[in-house]
């Protein structure tokens, strides 16, 4: 598996104010590869590290296996890029800004770039000061994407996107990926996240917490249990299972949260005349805010 993003101890510092803190990421050849934290963790300062926009404090990052503050043209030749805030010329077209980008490109396939002004459902001869936050965020991503880059890094993409125009966008990462492209999509929205990428980093105050698969890091939440029996509810033998709690008996029904394994929960259940088992899978939120509070938690004194 080839290597398209690599970075060491990452560290951007703004003297007193945080920056990052040894971000240590690799993103594979043909992965959607999410970044996932609320707005000031880091997200945009990694990403700008990155693309070179800003030098690092220390440590050092790659790009397709190219030092991003030795040669950083030669990597932004073969990546398409979407800032957390996209803002341009007031007075060109939509369509004059997208072809003013194509030609800094050496041109596009025009049959593609019309595809994607069409998929997005683009008017490309209003002025671009004359658009909404959505529009404007549709005219940036076909800019990003029009030249069909090796890589594609998306800060906040879905920003201001209609459900119509989001589920378009997903549909194109996941052609992109298809054709072993590679994606890093930074994102707070956490459904997003959950539905598009293959693995995910959560970063907070400036440094990585976790990095996963989506499908890992969904299961180290609590996942809602309910189960319903024939007889009386014999709530103190799964209440003192290990990793149950909040055990809640209604009438034959007893509700509770398990963290980790439902093997000794299956087991215990097995044992009784059961009518009936609901698990709720967890979400990537709940991980997600599950992975905040117990970083809160270890730091509040006992």
């Amino acid at each position: 598996m080839t290597t398209i993003i690599e970075t060491e101890k990452l560290t951007k510092s703004y003297g007193l104010h945080r920056g990052i803190i040894e971000i240590d990421l690799r993103v594979e050849r043909g992965e959607v590869y999410g970044f996932l934290g609320p707005n000031g963790a880091g997200k945009t300062t990694t990403i700008r590290t990155l693309l070179d926009h800003l030098r690092p404090t220390s440590g050092r990052a790659r790009i397709f296996g190219l030092d991003t503050s030795a040669d950083p043209v030669a990597i932004h030749r073969r990546i398409g890029y979407l800032p957390g805030e996209f803002t341009l010329y007031d007075r060109l077209t939509g369509g004059q800004t997208i072809e003013y980008f194509a030609n800094l490109r050496g041109g596009v396939d025009p049959g593609y770039q019309a595809a994607l002004i069409e998929r997005f459902d683009i008017d490309p001869s209003r002025r671009f000061k004359e658009y909404s936050k959505g529009n404007k965020q549709k005219i940036g991503l076909v800019i990003a994407l029009q030249h069909q880059p090796e890589l594609l890094i998306l800060d906040e993409p879905t920003s201001g996107l209609d459900p119509l125009v989001q589920q378009t966008f997903y549909a194109l990462v996941r052609e992109a990926q298809v054709e072993a492209r590679t994606v890093l999509l930074s994102s707070h929205i956490l459904s997003e996240v959950e539905r598009t990428c293959d693995r995910v980093s959560i970063i907070k105050d400036g440094r990585l917490v976790r990095t996963d698969r989506v499908d890992a890091l969904r299961d180290l939440a609590h996942h809602q249990i309910e189960l319903r029996f024939a007889g009386s509810v014999p709530a103190a033998e799964f209440a003192g299972l290990p990793g149950v709690s909040d055990v809640v008996v209604t009438d034959h029904t007893i509700r509770l949260r398990i963290a980790g394994s439902l093997t000794r929960l299956v087991r215990a259940a097995a044992g009784h005349e059961l009518l009936d088992f609901v698990s709720r899978e967890p979400s990537l939120e709940e991980t997600f805010l599950a992975a905040y509070g117990r970083e809160e938690d270890e730091a509040s004194p006992s």
